[in-house]
This record gives structure tokens, sequence and C-alpha cells, in this order.
């Protein structure tokens, strides 16, 4: 090979590599996880406010109910822990998608989010799962404080929790692209919004086994089966099939049908040419 040649190819392999390369969902994923992560380290005293005001609320709910209901309290507290441990990360993964989109649209960034060449629709839905795995963990952190606050011992398998859980807020995920589907459209209705997650202490109490119906609600068929999980031990091959499809039709349905109020909401604002504006 002559000098020329070699010149000519070391150049072009050095073009080939400097030119830039098409982003792919790898690249959008791995973008957020970093974000939740940075908002993580550098806003700390936040993310343990969060989980401060959390335990507060369950000892003062602990340790009241304690003085009021006496034995009968004791005798459910396994439940109560469980539910509470599914309020705070459903509301926790409901708000921070209602929240984050709600605080785009007051910055003025959402137009960058509509510009990608992904579309809005899955740079937000990356975001809402990359919250949700931020919520969890904290979520994690806030159950732990709850059995030392109580003394109680639950079954914790990982996998079967993990994929229990995950299902069951996936149903939420779906009420948080709504909720942040509507604000996009009419900016600031974060009061009617927040009343939702007052409503998720009722789904999550819901007497599934006397009324099968409320299985159709979201989070109500969830947290009856980590009930079962958390409290009786049960593993995810232990349960039947049918309540395993259950599970998982809910969550997509929900899923979905957020993504697409979602998805038109946002298409509307554009329509009518609000999208930035506040």
């Amino acid at each position: 090979m002559t000098d020329y040649q070699l010149f000519s190819t070391t150049q072009h392999d050095d073009a080939d590599r400097s030119d830039p390369q098409p982003a792919t969902y790898y690249h959008l994923a791995k973008a957020v996880l970093i974000r939740e992560f940075l908002l993580f380290v550098r806003y700390p005293a936040n993310a343990i406010g969060g989980v401060v005001v959390a335990l507060f609320f369950f000892i003062v709910l602990f340790y009241g109910g304690q003085l009021l209901a006496g034995r009968a309290l004791s005798d459910s507290i396994e439940g109560i822990v469980v539910g509470y441990f599914l309020w705070t990360l459903s509301s926790g993964a409901y708000s921070s998608i209602s929240n984050d989109i709600g605080s785009e649209v007051q910055w003025g960034t959402l137009e960058r989010h509509v510009t990608t060449p992904f579309g809005f629709a899955p740079v937000a839905l990356l975001k809402g799962i990359a919250k949700l795995v931020r919520t969890f963990l904290t979520s994690v952190v806030i159950l732990i404080g709850m059995l030392l606050v109580t003394g109680t011992e639950l079954a914790f398998p990982p996998v079967t929790v993990v994929v229990v859980a995950s299902a069951s807020v996936a149903s939420v995920l779906g009420l948080g692209f709504a909720a942040g589907g509507i604000t996009v459209l009419y900016k600031r209705v974060g009061t009617w919004l927040g009343l939702l997650q007052f409503g998720f202490v009722i789904l999550v109490s819901a007497p599934v086994f006397s009324i099968p119906w409320l299985r159709a609600l979201p989070l109500a068929h969830g947290s009856a089966l980590l009930q079962r999980v958390m409290v009786d031990g049960t593993r995810l091959w232990e349960f039947d099939i049918v309540e395993l499809g259950v599970l998982f039709a809910i969550a997509g349905v929900y899923l979905t049908g957020g993504y697409v109020v979602f998805h038109y909401a946002t298409r509307r604002a554009r329509r009518l040419g609000v999208l930035g504006d506040y």
C-alpha cells in the first residue's frame, strides 16, 4: 500500500468516526436516567424531605390509630404498611409525571421535547419510567422505616414485589400521562389533579374480594395481590394465571389510555397554538 493510499484510508476512517450518529431510544433512556440521578444527587434535600414527610405522616397515623383503635389496629398493621407503601409509590409516580410536565410548561422548555426526533410522547414516557425507578427506591426506604417503627416483619421476594408493584403502578402512570396532557392543554389545573391522589387511598383499600368488579379500577387488584405477596409470602409463580392476566391487562389498558389522551391533548394544544403559552 502506497503512502497516498494509506493516507486516504486513514482520512476516510477518521471522517467515518467523526460523522454524527443518529440518536436511538437507548441514548434517550440513558439520558433520562442520568437526569434523574443528577437531580437526586444535586438536590438531596428535596428527596430526603419527601421520605421524612411520608414517614412522619405514617407515624402520626400509626400512633394515633393505636390510641383510637388499640388492638384492632395491631391486628391489621401488616396490611396498613403494605397499603401505605403502595400509596407512596403510586402517588410519587403520578405526581412526578404530572408535576414534571407542569414545570416544563412554566419553564418554557416544553418545546424542546416536541422538537426532538423522538416526539414528545415517547420522551415523556421514558421520563415517567425513570421517575418510577427513583420513586420505587425512595418508597423502599419508606417501607424499611415503617417496619422499624411498627416492629413488623413482611416477606419481600424482590422479583415478585417488583413485578406486582410495577404492574399495579403502571395504571397510575396512565393517569399521570392523562393529567399531563390536560396540563399542557389547560395549563393550571393542579388543584383538581391533586385531588386524585387522595382517591388512591380508596383504591388501595378497595374490597376487591367482596366486590369483584372493583378489580377493574386502577391499583385495586394490584393492591390485593401485593398484600398476598408481602403478608402471606406468595411468590409470583404461585398466583393463578387468570389473576396475573387481569393485573397486566388492567395495567395495559390504563397506561395505553393515558398515553393516547396525552398524545391527543398535546396535538390539540399544538393545533390551537397554546403549546408554549402559559
